[in-house]
């Protein structure tokens, strides 16, 4: 059995539409499992188990794998989606070819300055690995990001158990033969799709931010470094306002496109 822990918050934009591809691409059986924080009840008709849950995204996939967990056989395999990423194609080829090399697999971000950690837009193991691990998606160990600055995000803990329990991991890299955007609407594996804004728009990550102008360095004279501050703060919100005004256009006219179900939305990507 497939468990299939996914979360949803405020928006049932993509609940049709992740639901329908499930049902389209996955052919073993599958439960699906999901929190509704924020969305009308009616929406659990679309899942097989609806836990009650709040707190940060994170805590939520932490708290839906311990019931899975509570209830699977061991065996059965725990797959962890974000709400705006769905199969386009059968994973389960993948699947079983990456857990007959390592325990767990896992989509690597690595367009987003080299992010080194397992994002949960797609993962997949067995119940009894994130039992022993024990698995864990919050943040917390640092890493380089956009210019060099520290950062962390969800599955930081997760890497970060893997590496000290010398656990091996397969990681699914982005396939896009073309980019509309350096981090968004991400296809992985050519089997998962990804659409990166489908909860929270405008929101800039170290991909974007790696692209930002590079600020104006001020001669060294009186005044001179008030005045490079007052430029680069114009010039680094009138980039971040075009960056952001464009992601919300392409997302709303992709998911539009995926919305009702165009047989060729895909061609942008692949």
């Amino acid at each position: 059995m497939l468990h299939i822990a996914t979360v949803h918050f405020r928006s049932p934009a993509w609940i049709e539409i992740q639901t329908r591809h499930l049902r389209e691409h996955i052919p073993v059986p599958f439960q699906t499992w999901t929190s509704l924080q924020g969305i009308d009840p009616s929406y659990a008709s679309y899942f097989d188990r609806v836990i009650e849950q709040g707190g940060l995204h994170a805590a939520k996939l932490n708290h839906l794998a311990g019931e899975i967990c509570h209830e699977a056989a061991g065996e059965d395999l725990l797959m962890f989606l974000d709400g705006d990423a769905f199969p386009i194609a059968d994973p389960m080829p993948l699947i079983e070819d990456a857990l007959a090399r390592a325990p767990l697999v896992a989509v690597r971000r690595a367009e987003n300055v080299d992010e080194p950690q397992p994002h949960p837009c797609f993962c997949v193991t067995t119940v009894e690995f994130w039992r022993t691990l024990p698995g864990d998606w919050t943040a917390g160990p640092l890493w380089a990001g956009a210019r060099g600055k520290l950062t962390t995000d969800v599955g930081a803990n997760l890497l970060r158990r893997l590496e000290l329990s010398g656990t091996p991991w397969v990681q699914v890299l982005r396939s896009n033969r073309r980019n509309l955007d350096p981090l968004n609407f991400g296809v992985y594996g050519d089997v998962i799709y990804h659409h990166g804004a489908g909860f929270r728009t405008g929101e800039l990550s170290p991909a974007h931010r790696n692209e930002a102008p590079t600020p104006w360095r001020a001669p060294r004279v009186p005044l001179a470094h008030t005045v490079a501050r007052a430029i680069n703060h114009q010039r680094w919100r009138r980039w971040e306002r075009g960056v952001e005004k464009r992601q919300q256009q392409q997302a709303q006219a992709i998911y539009e496109r995926i919305q009702r179900n165009d047989p060729l939305w895909l061609s942008e990507f692949i």
